[in-house]
């Protein structure tokens, strides 16, 4: 089936089968930020914009997409960079694999909290798994990137 959706901000019509996942259209449609770690939800790896608000895409059909806006990485470039800047200046980078989906949801939440406390990040960062090491440097690189005084 065809659907027609904004990508980025550029319109564009797909083609995907009526089980097809959201994260496989996109990197089929070129889109190589989007990766899955887990297959079951819990990893964050593949996260979107969908309208502006973080969705899993690996836990969202293709077909229920027509019509919505769809943002990826590519599509906030210079405010990931920001961000990804951030990161490894308080030694938060890591390997990096998970950082696409990562940096999208520090993004959002940006956006949805104000003033956040240290118990709101941790809270709305819950559904981002990184595998290499602790949290702590990326804690300090979300404080700073949110400007949260503490």
């Amino acid at each position: 089936m065809k659907i027609e959706v904004t990508i980025n901000g550029q319109k564009t019509v797909l083609e995907v089968a009526a089980d097809e996942l959201l994260a496989d259209t996109l990197r089929a449609a070129g889109f190589a930020s989007i990766r899955r770690g887990c297959d079951t939800t819990n990893c964050g790896l593949c996260t979107v914009w969908i309208d502006g608000k973080p969705t899993l895409s690996c836990a969202t059909l293709s077909a229920r997409m027509d019509g919505h806006d769809i943002t990826t990485i590519e599509g906030v470039a210079g405010e990931a960079e920001a961000f990804a800047r951030l990161l490894v200046a308080e030694g938060g980078e890591q390997c990096g694999f998970c950082s696409p989906g990562f940096i999208m949801t520090v993004l959002a939440m940006k956006r949805e909290l104000a003033d956040p406390t240290d118990e709101a990040i941790t809270h709305y960062l819950t559904g981002n798994l990184c595998r290499c090491t602790g949290y702590m440097g990326q804690l300090r690189a979300v404080k700073k990137f949110l400007e949260v005084r503490s």
